[in-house]
Parts: structure tokens; sequence; C-alpha cells
């Protein structure tokens, strides 16, 4: 077997002694342009689930590498004067160039041919040749870039800008600076790496750059190999306070865009992309290298496991990618969270630094709990009633317009499509009442029709007959009657997603959903005038019918949905063009429903704040939308995304729709409820104490569970009065007894093992002084 292995940074080097290592009879040749002894970059950071696979995989290099770890286990947080400090979490970090010069040595010692000062041949010259080509040559790579059509990059460069130095500042802790100037805000990601350097990243957003007077350095010539030295300097000017007169160290360092790599596949022929060339994920979550050195170990692995090259490949890619992507998400998270922290620099510090360490969705309230009790403690008693900080954030009640809801859980609106001519049934009464004494502090009826053509199907309920206003009442009453929880209603026009009724549906826009819907019509102004009077008559009977909340359906492709939205409509009239022109019929119709809905109870509106499709609403739309329908009476804006356009293409993930509630919350105040895959107690906590929404819907999880919040609690240990039992049901308060549960186990170890310390600083020992 003869393998070609282009760039001799960690992930090539990497492989190419595992892969000897495994397979000594290979012939394997890396290629490196540079020295040996050249290296760009500073520290860089493993798990610990990282180095037990080296460990496991070969232990001299593993062995090789802890001796120059720097590790601690402490996070600080500086802001706003403050330094607020998170531990139990776990880091070691050593220099780029020790980690190459391992690497080298390891290569070296199992005698494989690495060929420094010399630029590898193209790829299709050493797929000729070699059995295999793997291709290690970065984020910039050729070999992806001359067979593009194949892996399919998509290179999605950020408009942030960062610069990567070093300090001889040794820090402690992995340091996060936030240091908010005149011009706004920057932020520092510092750690050490070794007992006399530390990693020094600055980060801003590019209005900020601008701002700082730093484009006028950029603009000046940097050629390959050089620093932009004034840049340098007024960084150090600028952070001096955090450096303790100590300087910044560059090396090749100038300001750049990050850009997030992903591939379609990564394997072409017996040519394979490895690292940076495959992917990247940015690096406030974690080290490139790190995920270089894993797809090292892997390909290694498969390659050895597997008969034949393609057979190989094609389970190293499967078995990576996935891996691969996970990280890629909370990266993007993190990397999205600091291009707009902004704004979140409004919070106090205990919730800001909770914010920050929960921001990629990997780290959670229980988690940091775990990890370290103290400080989440300390964010607790700073972020609620001082009597009582150890009730869990989901269960703080919350006061949405004029109730006074028990806690921060919502069941968001289900379509149960069980109605007989609108009329909602027996069935409906069951669900309704079964997920009220869950536990929830509100629970809401699902898309109920203000008209008879605006259902979506015939098992649509609705409101608009005196009937099916009687028949909501039963169902109103008995829940009071059993539980305090707030009961809702979400009021709808299907619009063309309906289909019910003789004619054509009406929207905003003749556009037909998909190839199989019928094409409806363009609303015209009696079709609105009807509209807005069946809105307001709905509200009324969801008044007279017992209902606490009223919900309008502002989203999901639905008749509103489709007037808001840049893709559903393409009016030429005062009801369409810009944002102000698609948001009339929503403000008019809001706007008489407010009128003849209690200010005692609240007023939702749900919106699709994305629509997933090129061209539709964009970040800045969502915001300006429900800053609007607040102004117009609403209490609070139940932020969805998508299924406005057929051809949509969401980014499902867990949570994945949280980002958007937290971007109306903290850019307009306006409280949110976040809903789409929340599916923990883990997750509401966590969304509810860093600030992202005020409540959280829980949809499928309360499906698989109706009683999933008092269950919640009960995982909690809370027993509190925001999850109150039934009781008639309070006998299953506590888990019954299973198989086993009742062993207490014996002691088996005659010393026990201590618990690691909490807190961990990285406190090098000086040098010892030289003998004369």
């Amino acid at each position: 077997m003869r393998v070609a292995v282009i760039g001799g940074g960690p992930g090539g080097l990497y492989f190419a002694a595992l892969a000897k290592q495994l397979s000594p009879h290979w012939e394997i040749t890396v290629w490196e342009r540079n020295a040996p002894d050249d290296t760009f970059g500073f520290g860089v950071v493993f798990s610990d689930e990282t180095l037990d696979g080296i460990a496991q995989a070969d232990r001299e290099t593993y062995e090789a590498m802890s001796a120059e770890f720097a590790r601690w286990t402490d996070i600080d947080i500086r802001y706003r004067d403050r330094t607020l400090t998170s531990g139990g979490h776990g880091f070691a970090a050593l220099g780029r160039r020790h980690l190459l010069r391992i690497l080298q040595a390891r290569c070296a010692a199992l005698a494989v041919d690495v060929r420094y000062r010399t630029q590898a041949p193209p790829a299709a010259e050493l797929a000729a040749e070699y059995d295999l080509v793997v291709a290690c040559d970065g984020v910039r790579s050729a070999t992806r870039a001359a067979y593009a059509d194949t892996f399919g990059p998509d290179l999605d460069e950020r408009a942030g800008r960062y610069m990567w130095l070093g300090t001889d500042k040794v820090f402690e802790a992995f340091t996060f600076i936030v240091d908010e100037q005149d011009f706004g805000t920057l932020q520092v990601h510092a750690y050490p790496y070794d007992g006399t350097r530390s990693t020094f990243i600055v980060e801003m957003a590019e209005d900020t750059w601008r701002r700082a007077g730093f484009a006028e350095f950029a603009g000046q010539d940097h050629p390959p190999g050089t620093s932009d030295v004034d840049s340098i300097r007024r960084c150090e000017e600028l952070l001096a306070g955090h450096l303790d007169g100590h300087r910044l160290i560059p090396n090749n360092s100038k300001w750049l865009r990050f850009t997030t790599v992903r591939n379609r596949t990564w394997r072409h022929g017996n040519v394979v992309l490895l690292g940076d060339a495959a992917h990247t994920a940015h690096f406030s979550i974690g080290s490139g290298t790190k995920l270089a050195m894993e797809d090292a170990l892997a390909l290694a692995a498969c390659l050895h496991e597997h008969p034949d090259v393609p057979t190989a490949l094609a389970a190293y890619e499967e078995e990576r990618k996935p891996v691969v992507e996970s990280t890629q998400r909370a990266a993007q998270a993190s990397l999205e969270w600091f291009e707009n922290i902004g704004r979140y620099t409004g919070q106090e510090p205990h919730q800001f630094a909770f914010n920050l360490l929960t921001r990629s969705r990997r780290v959670t309230y229980d988690n940091l709990r775990d990890r370290d009790a103290g400080f989440t403690e300390a964010v607790n008693s700073a972020s609620c009633d001082p009597a009582s900080p150890d009730v869990p954030p989901m269960f703080r009640p919350y006061r949405l317009g004029g109730l006074l809801l028990r806690n921060r859980v919502v069941v968001p609106p289900t379509a149960l499509d069980t109605a007989r001519e609108g009329v909602p049934g027996d069935f409906d009464l069951v669900h309704l009442s079964t997920q009220a004494l869950g536990g929830s502090g509100l629970v809401l009826a699902g898309m109920t029709a203000v008209s008879a053509d605006g259902r979506s199907g015939p098992g649509c309920p609705g409101l608009w007959t005196d009937e099916q206003e009687a028949a909501w009442r039963r169902v109103t009453d008995f829940v009071h009657g059993q539980s305090d929880t707030c009961l809702g209603i979400q009021l709808t026009h299907a619009g063309r997603r309906a289909t019910t009724g003789d004619g054509p549906p009406i929207a905003a826009s003749s556009l037909a959903w998909d190839e199989r819907s019928r094409v409806p019509r363009e609303a015209d102004r009696a079709d609105m005038d009807v509209l807005v009077r069946d809105f307001a008559a709905a509200a009324r009977r969801a008044d007279r019918a017992g209902f606490d909340v009223l919900e309008l359906q502002y989203g999901h492709g639905h008749l509103l949905s489709g007037f808001l939205s840049p893709l559903t409509n393409l009016r030429t009239d005062a009801y369409g063009g810009d944002l102000a022109g698609r948001l009339r019929l929503p403000l008019e119709v809001l706007r008489a429903v407010r009128a003849v809905w209690p200010f005692g109870k609240a007023l939702i509106v749900r919106i699709s704040a994305a629509d997933w499709a090129e061209g539709g609403l964009s970040e800045a739309d969502a915001v300006a939308v429900a800053r609007a329908l607040a102004e117009a009476g609403a209490d609070a804006i139940d932020v969805s995304t998508g299924e406005v356009v057929a051809h949509e293409r969401p980014r499902y993930g867990r949570s994945y729709q949280t980002p958007y509630a937290d971007l109306i919350r903290n850019a307009t105040g306006v409280p949110t409820i976040a809903v789409g895959a929340i599916s923990t107690y883990d997750d509401v906590n966590s969304i509810i104490l860093a600030g992202r929404a005020d409540l959280c819907g829980v949809g499928r999880a309360q499906l698989h569970d109706p009683l999933w919040t008092l269950h919640a609690a009960a995982a909690q240990g809370y027993q509190g009065p925001a999850a109150p039992w039934a009781r008639s049901w309070a006998a299953g308060r506590s888990r019954p007894p299973a198989a086993r549960t009742d062993r207490v186990p014996p002691r088996l170890e005659l010393l026990r093992k201590l618990a690691p310390p909490v807190h961990r600083r990285w406190l090098p020992r000086a040098p010892a002084p030289a003998h004369r």
C-alpha cells in the first residue's frame, strides 16, 4: 500500500504515524511545504475524550504530549469590572510547536518519509501514482478546489474580524474577556499553553472593528509571514488593563474572517479530505487540531478494519461526518452568540456569564450544576427571589399580560383534527384536561379557525358558531374546575393551506402551497374586511368560552403569515411591497382583536421568524415584525419558524428555533416563547436562566408524557406550588419501585478516591535557578 499525505500539520503527521504503526509495511510519504521548525499559531486545546482516544491509539504520542500539557479546570469571565469563575470543566493545552515536534519525532521513529520544504505534486498526479491520497492541506485546500464538483464545498465566511496572537502573560484559566468600549464591544479568548505563554485571540464585529480604526491598519500591505504591527499595538493599548504590563506576541498575525468549511462528501476516488480541508469549527468551542487528530485516528482505523480503500473511505466518512456535524452545530451557535454579543451586554454579570457558558447548547444548567454547584447557585440567587434560590428556573412564576403563570412551561397548540363541523369533542376535552393536569403553566388549544373556509382540514376546530362556543365552554369549565392552569386558544385562517370550502381559498397572492394544492385567489379589500371582523368575533367568543389566553396564528404559511413573508406576498397595492405594507393587514387584525379582548387576560401572536428559504424574512424583518406587533397590543411573541413555503430547508436540531426567540427578546425587550425540539427540563432551565426566552413551549415531549412537567419537578426534587399534583393523582408523585431499585450496594473499595477539586488553576512552577 502506497499512501501520499498532503500537508505535515498535526492531522497529517498523526495519521501517518498511526497508519505506519498499524501497517509497518506501508509506504507513507508526507509532503510539507514549510520547514520542520516553522509553525503558525500558538496553543491548542484538547478535551479529555480526545486525549483518551490518543492514549488508547498511541501511548508514546500521548505520554510525550502529557509531559508538555498545561492543565486547569476553571473558566473566568471578565465582564463589567468583575471576574466570575466556573469550575469543573477540564482543559489540557500545549504549544502547537511542541505538538508538531512530538509528531515529527514519532514519524521519524516509525520511518515515515516526511519531505519538508517541499510542495506536494497536484492531487491528480498523486492519485495516479499512489493507492491513497490524504489531503490535509487546510482551510484553503487546493485539493478540495481541484475536485470541487465532487466534494461540493460550502464556504461560509463570516463578517466579524479576529486576530490570533500570543502573550507572555500566563493566564491561570480559560479566560473570556468582554471589553465594552465607546466604539463597541470586543472580546478575547485567552488560555495558557505552557509556563511562559498564553493564546490570545481578539475578536469583534465588523462595524466595531471599523469604528475602532483597525480598517486603516488592515489596508496596509502585510506580506505573507508578517504581522499587522499597528493593529497589535492598538490592541495592547485597548486591553492594557487585562495584560498587566505584558506584551502581545505576533506570529503571522493579521485580521481574518472565520470561514466555516462544509463539504457534501469528503472523498473522490482514492482521494480523501482530512481536518480543515474537510471541515472547520469556530475557535470559540474548541480546536481544529483536535478535530483533525480525531479524523486521523478514525481514518487509520477504517483503513485497517476494511478490505479495500473505497470501503474504508466510505466507512471513515460515515463514522466521522455525524460527529463533525454535531460539533459544527454547536460551534455555529457559539459563533453566532459572539457575533451578536451586543444583545447580551445589558445583562447583569451572573446571567451574562451563564449565557456565555451555555451559548453552544452543549453545556446546560444541569451540566454546570454538576461541574460547579457553587457557581450555579450564585447565578440562581442573582436571578430570582433571594428567599427561594433553590427553585429551578422553569418553576418560577411569570406575569403574562394580566395573568400570573405559575411556571414557565407552555403546552403549544397541537392540531388534533378530531372536530366535526368545527365542533370540538371528547378527544379535545381529554387532551386539554390531561395536559392542564400535567403541571404546565399554560396550555394552548390548537389551530382554531375563525371561519368555515379558513380551516386547514375537515377535522380542524372552529369558533364561528354558538355550538362551537358552547363546546369550548365545556372544555374550559372542566379544566378550570380541576386546575389553576391557564388555558388558551389559537385563532387562525389557514389561507392557501386551507382545504375546506367550495371555492378557492384566499391568500395574500395567487400562489399555491405546492403542486398538489389549489391555487388561491388574491384577497381583495372586501375579503380583508370580512377577515378582520371574523377574527374579532372569534376573539369575543373565546372570551365568553372562558379562555384565559388568546394566540393569533401569524406563522406557518397561514393567511396572515402569507402577508408577512416576501416569498408569499407579491402584491403591488398598499398591502404588499415593503415590510410596512406587508404588516398592514396583520396589524389591522391585531388591533381589532385587541379592542375586544380583555386586558386582564393575555394576547400572544405566533410568527415564523425565518422562512428557511432564500429571499425570505430576514432577522431584521423578524425583529421589526415583533416590535410592531407589541406596539399594536401583543403581550408576547410565540417565536416559531418555517412552514411558510414548501421548498423550505430548515436546520433541524435540538432547540433549533430558540435563537430566534433569543434574537427578538434581546433586540426588542418583547417577551417571547421559545419553541422547537425543546424536550428536556435541563434545556428549559438553561433557556430561561440565560435570558433567551421568557417561556418555553414543550410540544412532542408532552405528547409522549402528558405529565412531563410534574415528572420534571420530581426529577429535580421540587415540590412547590408551581408544580401541583391533582389530589387524585398524588400517590404518583414519587417514582414507583422497579426491579433492584431497593438494593443497597455494598462497599467493595478499601479506600475511596477523593473527588477531584472543582477549581484548578494553571500555576506553572517557576524555573529552577541556574547553577554557577
